[in-house]
């Protein structure tokens, strides 16, 4: 089986006949018959229903054109790879990055993208995603990754990277260490460690205490998660941590709490601005960020993410019924 075969099957699927599909491939009719021929004798099935007056698939080449065009549709996307893998050999890309970003590992990404384009320089900026998309609108920044709102601006597009989940984080030994279901009202009259105002988790904690009816009393103020869980740890108040800040990592031993109901935490994404083109490096690097997240948008959606208070083988419709003139295997034979 040759890959040419399933190009000519395709396109006598698509095209309607056998001389349509051959002045599509630019090719000889001859070619087109012998060449399907050839390949039905090799599978022993008639692919194609031959009359007088119309070329229609089988059953069996209905299964097969829908294999085939699976397998084309792969190796046109290997193709795409490795044109980015040669043409993409310089450039720079600028990347704004929060502190915090859950479990996605951005460090070991960017690596990954270093070693697969060398002559690619990367520089990495880091603040509140409010900052970042700012820097974004003014062309200085080429990528964010960080939290994406439900209210991220039509101007951005975002892909997912990464879910997270909110906790609370409190010292070892304290009382709502020990308490049943919790609530974050139930924590009211605690001191809160949360990051300064303006960033994303401190108007997460703010929300959810107004719906909870009490306004959070703020007295330590850190840089990042990692900032957070040392001063909870140090015994200086309770605070909300992600999953991956509270449990992961080397950071000192902290009590953590589901709570009832579960701060909505923003998924982490990749964003660029819908109104400047990315160029080819930016572009490689943002197809990397998600290729190594695992992750598979949809390309019709425009974000399941948001900032931070972040064909079928018929015959052409004008195409007339035609025969292929030359014998075929098996009951199909025209």
């Amino acid at each position: 089986m040759e890959l040419r075969q399933l190009s000519y099957v395709e396109a006598v699927a698509r095209y309607g006949g056998f001389t349509r599909a051959a002045e599509r491939l630019h090719v000889a009719q001859s070619a087109v018959s012998a060449q399907i021929r050839a390949l039905e004798a090799e599978l022993g099935l008639a692919l194609f229903a031959r009359t007088t007056r119309r070329v229609a698939l089988t059953p069996a080449g209905e299964l097969f054109v829908a294999r085939a065009r699976r397998v084309m549709a792969e190796l046109d996307g290997a193709r795409t790879e490795l044109h980015e893998i040669t043409a993409v050999v310089s450039g720079r890309v600028t990347i704004g990055a929060t502190a915090t970003l859950g479990p996605y590992d951005l460090p070991q990404a960017l690596a990954r993208f270093r070693d697969r384009f060398p002559g690619i320089a990367l520089r990495l900026r880091s603040g509140l995603v409010t900052g970042l998309l700012g820097a974004l609108d003014e062309g200085e920044l080429d990528l964010v990754v960080g939290p994406v709102h439900a209210d991220l601006p039509p101007r951005f597009d975002a892909l997912p990277l990464a879910d997270e989940h909110l906790l609370l984080a409190v010292p070892l030994g304290h009382v709502l260490a020990r308490a049943g279901r919790l609530t974050l009202g139930e924590a009211r009259d605690e001191a809160f460690v949360s990051l300064r105002q303006g960033s994303g988790l401190r108007w997460i904690l703010e929300d959810a205490a107004r719906s909870a009816g009490f306004t959070p009393r703020v007295q330590f103020e850190a840089s990042d998660a990692a900032g957070i869980r040392e001063l909870v740890a140090a015994g200086l108040g309770v605070g909300l941590l992600s999953r991956s800040a509270a449990e992961g990592g080397s950071g000192p031993a902290v009590a953590v709490r589901n709570l009832h109901p579960t701060p909505v935490h923003p998924p982490i994404g990749v964003m660029h601005s819908r109104d400047r083109p990315l160029s080819p490096a930016a572009q490689s690097c943002r197809h990397h960020l998600v290729e190594v997240a695992g992750r598979q948008p949809d390309p019709s959606h425009r974000s399941a993410l948001s900032p931070e208070p972040e064909s079928d083988p018929g015959s052409d419709p004008g195409s007339e019924p035609e025969s292929e003139p030359e014998s075929g295997p098996g009951p199909g034979s025209e």
